[in-house]
């Protein structure tokens, strides 16, 4: 029972006539629930017998009998009404509001009810009338509230107890006969419910926009962090490219060090101001959180649908979810800064691109193969880190993943975040296909290497013919041929970059894309050509002294 009292609304328990918690409730042949009371005073005291509620005349006065059911649970939301005013009686005085009655001279005493036709307030003493003249006995009563003729029509003069959903406004009975005789009309208390429930719906979504907020500060803030780390590499890399050189090129060093400040402080600065204004719509959010809270627990069914507009609209916020700060692989600042030198800094160049591939392995992952979307005839070692094409196809069953179409086959671990670094050796080979492919590539059909259908990858042909598939292909003339590649993946930054790696040497670079999917680690070891292509791709561990 109390799962069940939990998931209804507290006018459901409320009769329709005196306002209150049911006491002995009943139903009308029309469907509505008064106390048997409250119902049996009101035919006593009127000529015609008729429902209070919507005016449906009887012939005679209906058998009334005691609904059990509704009057148990009843019985039990006014004892959980109870126990929460007496286990929280600050929050419960905190959403009543007193009212004094409007007759009562010199000391005002307390408000029990007010009277939405005499438009007043009334004590105990005071209403003792409503309760005994036939005539005042067939007033609406309500709980005490302050401003009463904000509650009537001002056309008619009559209560608002209805809401025209087609105006979207109170209106009373008379309205419905004439300038809204045609419009969609249901009763306050139907539209209440209705528009408390989309409150809720509505805080749920307030409070979700504020848990997303609140860790994209942390995102930003460990962005900060990472461009910190980052700056302070760059700052140790500068001091050993330019300590080995004479006094003339002290100045070039000076200047990059001041640019990757720069960089580090425009960083900050970025940060700092999307904090700020994270907190800001934060602080904002929780303002609409608490009003929306507040509004929620309101029994007052105008001011909640008078309130509504104003806190339903979505707030003015900003769309975070593309926002990001990354910290960024300075090389080229370093790289720019002594190509502006003169031949003396040549030596000094050549060492660039280790240090760039030696800061890269600092992202070195664990990449095994997927045996579900390998090729057919690809065999895999038992620790599925190597694979060579066989020359049978096997009789596999075709599952989604599949690709039954090329000789390739994805790492078994996907990103959609970050920075990864794999290393496959190539060695003895004389065509294969490496690089990252998209999760929503087509698997089953014909497949062109290219970023627009989901890969970024290059390959060799013919033993020295290297092409990055760039679409169209771009030709790429090595000074020597690669034994192992490594493959570095900035998702962020929308850049896939391929590495000799004893070189020390970059063989290519796909930058400026925006990723949307997980990005898997894509191998092809191509046909064997007769037994001259029969060795294997080989995922190596990263060695960092490489």
């Amino acid at each position: 029972m109390a799962a069940s009292s939990s998931l209804l609304s507290e006018e459901q328990f409320l009769c329709s006539i005196c306002l209150d918690v049911f006491t002995e409730p009943v139903s009308s042949p029309c469907g509505h629930r008064p106390c048997r009371t409250c119902i049996t005073k009101y035919w006593d005291s009127n000529d015609l017998c008729q429902c209070p509620m919507c005016k449906n005349k009887f012939d005679k006065r209906p058998d009334l009998f005691v609904n059990t059911l509704i009057s148990e649970m009843a019985a039990q939301f006014r004892q959980t009404v109870e126990v929460k005013a007496t286990s929280s009686p600050d929050q419960c005085s905190a959403m009543i509001v007193e009212v004094s009655c409007d007759v009562c001279t010199g000391m005002k005493l307390k408000a029990l009810k007010s009277c939405l036709v005499c438009q007043t307030s009334y004590c105990e003493t005071h209403l003792e009338p409503h309760q005994r003249v036939p005539a005042l006995k067939r007033h609406k009563l309500i709980n005490p509230v302050e401003n009463l003729e904000d509650r009537m029509c001002k056309k008619h003069d009559r209560p608002l107890e209805l809401f025209c959903r087609s105006d979207q406004t109170c209106v009373c009975q008379f309205c419905t006969e004439t300038d809204h005789m045609t419009h969609d009309t249901v009763p306050l208390e139907e539209e209440y419910g209705e528009r408390k429930a989309q409150l809720g719906k509505t805080e749920a979504e307030v409070q979700q926009m504020i848990q997303e907020r609140l860790k994209k500060v942390q995102e930003i803030k460990h962005s900060v962090d990472l461009s910190k780390r980052e700056a302070e590499r760059e700052r140790s890399d500068s001091v050993q490219v330019f300590t080995a050189l004479v006094r003339s090129i002290e100045r070039s060093q000076a200047e990059l060090i001041e640019v990757i400040e720069e960089k580090l402080k425009a960083t900050e600065t970025q940060a700092e101001g999307l904090i700020k204004e994270l907190e800001q719509e934060i602080t904002e959010l929780k303002s609409r959180s608490t009003e929306l809270e507040q509004l929620s627990h309101t029994e007052d069914h105008l001011h909640l649908l008078q309130s509504f507009p104003s806190l339903f609209t979505p707030p003015d916020t900003r769309d975070w979810s593309e926002v990001s700060v990354h910290s960024d692989l300075c090389v080229g600042t370093v790289r720019r800064a002594v190509s502006q030198l003169e031949e003396t800094l040549n030596k000094e160049m050549e060492k660039l691109p280790e240090v760039k591939l030696k800061r890269i392995q600092q992202y070195a992952v664990d990449v095994t193969l997927d045996p579900d979307t390998a090729y057919p005839s690809l065999i895999m070692s038992q620790d599925r880190k190597q694979v060579k094409r066989g020359d049978t196809k096997q009789d596999l069953p075709d599952n989604p993943k599949m690709f039954i179409s090329c000789p390739c086959v994805l790492g078994m671990e996907g990103f959609s975040a970050g920075r990864f670094y794999y290393k496959v050796t190539v060695k003895g080979k004389t065509a294969w296909d490496l690089g990252v492919a998209r999760e929503s590539v087509n698997r089953k059909g014909n497949i062109t290497l290219n970023p627009k259908n989901g890969y970024w990858t290059v390959w060799l042909r013919k033993g020295n013919e290297y092409k990055a598939l760039a679409g169209p292909g771009v030709p790429l003339s090595l000074r020597e041929k690669p034994q192992k590649v490594g493959v570095f993946v900035d998702y962020e930054e929308g850049q896939v970059s391929f590495y000799d790696v004893e070189a020390r040497s970059l063989i290519y670079s796909f930058t400026g894309y925006t990723f949307t999917e997980k990005l898997y680690p894509y191998f092809s070891p191509c046909s064997n050509y007769g037994g001259e292509n029969s060795a294997p791709l080989i995922i190596s561990p990263v060695n960092h002294t490489d």
